[in-house]
């Protein structure tokens, strides 16, 4: 008979300074049971639960929730429109940087191949909870602002085909990006709302007024704001200032010194302050070497961790990894800490419904959790309970 007294069921992280949308803890420490956390504190309080316990001294290093990501597309090699397998393969190289949750983002592809990839995805989240869903970046998006996206795949959305991508979805489709000013844009963001699925205003030419139609109508997200959208003109303020100033509304951020300079960053901190959600729009490339690459059905060229469309001069994603969005958000965007941290944690899990369970350091919460030096690099991630990098 095997002698189960010493059988971990948990992990217990001691003396560490904690840090999420709450503030900061020092002398902090979190103790487990299976996915959830059951108990928090600080002091020696955690010499109470150190049985059956994998115990870790933080030696005072940062403490957060563990990083959702709204909005990637690949990494290590691996380029989530590719299937199931590559999927897990990129999602390894971004857990290891802190990302515990992700949604699986798809560019715009014939809608068989679309309704297709959705259903593997569906498959997914229920194979590995650390798997959201699923995010339509197309194909319902303007011409002109289609960024690294196949023209000849983009159309107008229509009820439809909504209810095909919707359906092959099986519940797990999080959000769908829509530029407003398309036929029938207004009315299929109002189906999305109505599925619980997060409309996404991005890759557009709407102006102001367009914008606030969408968001009126429930679209509560903008796409890699500044990125594949009008800019903001004294006369034309569009969809940037329009999203500003909607308290309902939040504005995703590529935040790699490339997509958006970090002093504009410090801006988009200020105006849409608790509404700012850190993305890393990355592709393959992230955690890869330079090179040559697949988007879809692009063809991408990274050079010095910066992504185009080989031949061109426009940005096809990115190589980031959000562990190095904090470090600039702090850094280089002057954010403050909790708020920094809450634009990868707190903010993205409010956005998809789920903050009730995700995005804090509290009992009741997903075991989530990455440890962090005082330079921000990743000492440790834990997602569901199970340490996945060290």
């Amino acid at each position: 008979m095997n002698d189960t007294t010493d059988v971990q069921t948990g992990i217990l992280i001691h003396s560490a300074r904690k840090l999420d949308v709450d503030g900061i803890v020092d002398d902090f420490w979190l103790a487990t049971d299976g996915d959830r956390i059951t108990a928090t504190g600080d002091g020696v309080g955690w010499h109470a639960h150190r049985e059956g316990r994998t115990e870790l001294d933080a030696h005072g290093h940062w403490l957060t929730p563990g990083f959702i990501d709204l909005h990637c597309h690949g990494g290590g090699g691996h380029g989530f429109d590719d299937g199931p397998e590559e999927i897990l393969g990129g999602l390894a190289t971004h857990r290891a940087h802190g990302t515990t949750r992700s949604v699986i983002s798809l560019v715009t592809n014939p809608l068989a191949q679309l309704r297709e990839s959705l259903g593997y995805i569906a498959d997914l989240t229920e194979l590995d909870p650390l798997v959201l869903g699923s995010h339509l970046e197309g194909p319902f998006l303007s011409i002109e602002r289609r960024g690294a996206h196949n023209p000849a795949f983009i159309r107008d959305p229509g009820p439809e085909m909504l209810d095909e991508l919707i359906g092959a979805a099986r519940g797990t489709l999080r959000q769908m990006t829509i530029a407003p000013e398309r036929p029938n844009a207004i009315e299929s963001i109002e189906v999305l709302v109505e599925a619980g699925v997060v409309a996404a205003v991005g890759h557009t030419e709407a102006d102001d007024a367009q914008t606030r139609r969408a968001f009126d109508a429930g679209a509560r997200l903008v796409t890699h704001l500044f990125n594949a959208m009008e800019g903001i003109h004294h006369r034309n303020p569009g969809p940037i200032i329009a999203a500003f100033e909607d308290e309902r509304v939040t504005v995703e951020l590529i935040l790699d010194g490339m997509h958006v300079h970090p002093d504009v960053a410090r801006v988009v901190f200020g105006q849409a302050k608790g509404r700012v959600a850190l993305i890393t729009d990355a592709m393959a490339a992230a955690g890869a070497d330079d090179g040559d690459y697949q988007l879809g059905s692009l063809n991408v060229t990274v050079t010095d961790g910066r992504a185009l469309l080989s031949g061109t001069s426009s940005i096809a994603g990115s190589t980031l990894t959000l562990d190095t969005a904090l470090r600039l958000a702090v850094t280089k965007a002057g954010a403050e800490l909790p708020e920094a941290v809450a634009a990868l944690t707190h903010t993205p899990a409010r956005v998809l419904g789920i903050d009730h369970e995700f995005g804090r350091l509290r009992p009741g919460y997903a075991a989530d959790a990455v440890l962090l030096d005082h330079e921000w690099n990743v000492r440790g991630v834990w997602a569901a309970g199970a340490e996945i990098a060290a």
